[in-house]
């Protein structure tokens, strides 16, 4: 990604900053050519202040050093990158659309091999080397999301989110600790499982001294908050999209008052996930059940709990 001058190529000073990535230009492209969002189009911002994110589609076309991705697509977008020679991108493999056959592509290792094994993370990515043209989609309905990382800025996604980040993204990943354990009677027998509704792990990706770009698929449409210093809101845990690492996350039970059983546990409650400020959210308003809740709650990880 190419950070670009106060000046606009003729010398003008910028008239348009975009709302969504903050880049100064001369909004004469029509999108953004750092997050490909489009110019001069009214925030929605609603009175909760979720301010929705478009999605970048009919052929937006993003900057990232002297190469360029351009993201197409309504139903099932993909993006097709152009990358010149020294520029790369790297992948997991099942996102692979085409390939122009001259471009180099290899496998990139990952740290904790054994662990993501056990977890059915990838232990293998693929990356792509200029120059060249090589295109992604998820296959699945949603929007592509061009997210851009100044140096040293981070941001944490949702594990199997991510369509491709440029190399000048450093990809490391962490432990959720976001779990609980409930007990269900199957007959005569009781059985016990461990839910975790973010999954085991969470990517975290960071722009070192350059500029990075990270295309993330959601489903649905995307929103976008930012906390405060010690605000927080509770948001259903398959939702999440992605937030900042300041952002601190719990677990938060609601109990409807008449569910408290003979066990001495709730066997129905509300899972959220609690997150607290200062730093954005981003969520997705298509997302999948939250299971085990109608099981006896025996064990969870630090949570805060309600009963109504």
């Amino acid at each position: 990604m190419e950070i670009r001058s106060p000046q606009t190529p003729s010398g003008e000073a910028p008239r348009y900053t975009c709302p969504y990535c903050a880049l100064k230009s001369d909004g004469r492209s029509g999108t953004c050519p750092q997050c490909g969002g489009p110019v001069d189009v009214r925030a929605l911002v609603s009175p909760a202040r979720w301010a929705e994110v478009p999605g970048q589609k009919g052929e937006a076309k993003v900057q990232f050093g002297g190469s360029h991705c351009r993201i197409s697509g309504s139903y099932v977008p993909a993006v097709e990158a152009d990358l010149v020679a020294g520029d790369g991108v790297y992948f997991a493999h099942h996102m692979l659309l085409w390939m122009e056959p001259g471009l180099h592509v290899g496998a990139m290792s990952l740290k904790g091999a054994f662990k993501r094994v056990l977890a059915g993370m990838p232990i293998v990515m693929a990356e792509a080397k200029g120059p060249g043209r090589i295109a992604f989609s998820r296959d699945a309905p949603g929007e592509l999301l061009a997210l851009p990382l100044q140096p040293g800025e981070a941001v944490d996604v949702r594990e199997h989110l991510l369509v491709f980040a440029t190399d000048a993204v450093a990809y490391d990943w962490f432990q959720t600790d976001i779990w609980y354990k409930v007990q269900t009677q199957r007959g005569n027998d009781r059985e016990t499982e461990i839910h975790r509704p973010l999954g085991l792990f969470m990517d975290r990706f960071s722009a070192g001294s350059r500029p990075g770009l990270l295309v993330l698929h959601a489903s649905g449409n995307v929103f976008v908050r930012n906390l405060a210093e010690g605000q927080f809101i509770l948001v259903k845990p398959t939702a999440l999209l992605y937030k900042d690492p300041a952002v601190g996350m719990q677990l938060h039970f609601e109990h409807p008052a008449t569910t408290w059983s003979a066990y001495g546990a709730w066997t129905q409650r509300y899972t959220w996930l609690r997150l607290q400020g200062p730093g954005r959210v981003a969520l997705m308003s298509a997302f999948e059940p939250v299971h085990g809740e109608g099981g006896s709650l025996v064990a969870c990880s630090p949570a805060t709990q309600r009963q109504w």
